[in-house]
């Protein structure tokens, strides 16, 4: 089983508020047809869920947040949700939206209904969730991320590969040459952060894929904006893109 986290900066143009990236949702689900393999994809929220999360100050901390801020946030979602499904279904996929709430409590997973969602994959169906504002309980909220849900996921599920598309080649040495770094093992390059990204942006990804690998999964970052390197890392043929390298270490 693979877990394909599509992110929001591939999906959509984060500098234009509300406006997804039509024609790269379409390269991707093509590509993804040719996945011969149970899969479960996650998408963030770029410059849908993000553009609100930051004009209403909402964060990953539970807190009381502006509740016009929390039903907008979510309305914009499933708004992305809904042109990423269509595209699947275009492309003769099989999508099944999940919503987060439906696995998780206040900012835990519920390891019975995460455990459900592989079977839903190996069915034919492709579970496809996202990053959302979520109720925690208390009157208070707070804004999961996508690369948050593809650890709880890995945790869980334990997944053959964990893929990150980016808008990147992957992680690179210096990002002035961007030469490429092609393996991590045990080394974590530090990253700065991205203060228009309220989910962390790449600090957020680094962190996540450092925890899935450590969990025994190799996971890659890939271009999503060349989604033949996505098909290329699940059939493991050569290909440019960061992998860190899985060890069994819980």
């Amino acid at each position: 089983m693979i877990l394909i986290k599509l992110g929001g900066s591939i999906i959509t143009n984060k500098e234009k508020p509300l406006s997804p990236r039509k024609k790269t949702i379409e390269n991707l689900a093509k590509n993804l047809k040719k996945i011969d393999e149970p899969m479960i994809i996650v998408h963030g929220g770029g410059s849908f869920g993000h553009y609100w999360s930051v004009k209403y100050d909402m964060h990953t901390k539970p807190r009381k947040y502006d509740t016009r801020g929390v039903s907008i946030v979510k309305n914009s979602m499933i708004e992305l949700n809904k042109i990423i499904l269509d595209a699947l279904l275009k492309n003769q996929l099989n999508p099944y939206c999940l919503p987060p709430s439906d696995f998780m409590v206040g900012n835990k997973p519920i390891r019975k209904k995460v455990e459900e969602i592989k079977k839903i994959a190996s069915s034919g169906l492709i579970p496809v969730t996202f990053g959302d504002a979520l109720w925690y309980g208390q009157n208070k909220t707070y804004i999961l991320s996508g690369d948050k849900i593809m650890t709880h996921l890995s945790k869980i599920l334990r997944p053959r590969l964990s893929i990150f598309a980016l808008n990147e080649d992957g992680l690179y040495s210096d990002p002035k040459t961007k030469k490429l770094i092609y393996e991590l093992k045990d080394e974590r390059p530090t990253i700065s952060d991205n203060t228009m990204d309220v989910t962390g942006g790449m600090t957020r990804k680094v962190e996540e894929a450092a925890k899935i690998a450590k969990m025994g999964t190799n996971v890659f970052f890939v271009n999503g904006n060349k989604p033949e390197r996505i098909v290329k890392a699940i059939n493991n043929r050569k290909f440019d893109g960061t992998l860190f390298r899985g060890k069994r270490n819980v």
